[in-house]
């Protein structure tokens, strides 16, 4: 249903009023119940993973590129114009042309998510209290990437589904399985009774370097990285099994979280 919008303050366009990760950061799109997907390979993985759009806002000259899966959906608003008025609505420039508000699927708990994993072999990671979006989304791009299984956040991680982590990642975000932890960190044991050796990621004198982790590591690994620049919290490096290290030379003593999860998910592969 193409509606063409000439206003940037048609109150039907709401959804995508401000989205600037400034304002973002200011307001709580999980309580909207919403998301918002951009670019086109984005909103395709994401209606692929089943979920169900709100309205659209494009740019004219993308409406005929996404004629197919406009037609999934012929209920659905999908407000046109031009590249000033998507600007003027969302505060920034639009390159790709193409935005989605999406509904959130339904959370998913810990126990449910870690039950249905295959038996066997099985990595997942493990985020807690990570705050940069984009080395959210940069992690669910190496787990999709290097074959890892599933992703548990913390309680304060910031959201998988905020914009700059949904592009980041590419929209593997929603093709890697996850959950939001809520007793932490009491779901590890969750991962822990399903059989994973739960691992940190971190610095610390008794930590294993990772090469020689790798030539004993178990089946099923729970990889736990901690937030930029404080890495894990005591409490959750004293919930783990074992703490892992990655050996570092050149007077650098660690990577950014986002590179570390690709290092080592690429070496327990």
């Amino acid at each position: 249903m193409l509606v063409p919008v000439h206003d940037a303050a048609d109150d039907r366009l709401a959804d995508y009023l401000s989205l600037t990760d400034v304002v973002l950061r200011s307001r709580s799109e999980p309580e909207r119940g919403l998301f918002v997907a951009e670019s086109a390979e984005v909103l395709r993985r994401a209606v692929g993973a089943g979920c169900r759009p709100r309205s659209f806002l494009l740019d004219e000259i993308r409406v005929a590129e996404l004629d197919d899966v406009l037609a999934l959906f012929p209920e659905v608003p999908v407000y046109v114009g031009g590249q000033d008025l998507l600007r003027a609505v969302t505060g920034y420039r639009v390159h790709r042309g193409v935005l989605a508000a999406m509904q959130r699927p339904v959370p998913v708990p810990v126990a449910a998510l870690v039950g249905a994993l295959p038996a066997g072999p099985a990595r997942v990671v493990v985020l807690e209290d990570l705050v940069d979006h984009t080395n959210v989304g940069a992690v669910f791009r190496s787990v999709a990437a290097l074959g890892a299984d599933a992703v548990v956040v913390a309680p304060r991680c910031a959201d998988p589904l905020y914009r700059r982590s949904v592009r980041v990642s590419m929209g593997t975000v929603f093709a890697v399985p996850w959950a939001r932890s809520v007793d932490w960190p009491g779901d590890l044991d969750v991962l822990r009774r399903a059989g994973f050796v739960v691992t940190a990621l971190a610095l610390a004198d008794d930590a294993v370097p990772l090469d020689e982790f790798v030539d004993v590591a178990p089946d099923r690994v729970a990889l736990v990285l901690g937030a930029e620049g404080d890495g894990l919290s005591a409490r959750a490096v004293g919930a783990c099994d074992v703490v892992v290290r990655i050996p570092m030379s050149g007077g650098v003593d660690s990577l950014n979280v986002a590179a570390a999860s690709a290092v080592a998910l690429w070496a327990l592969r």
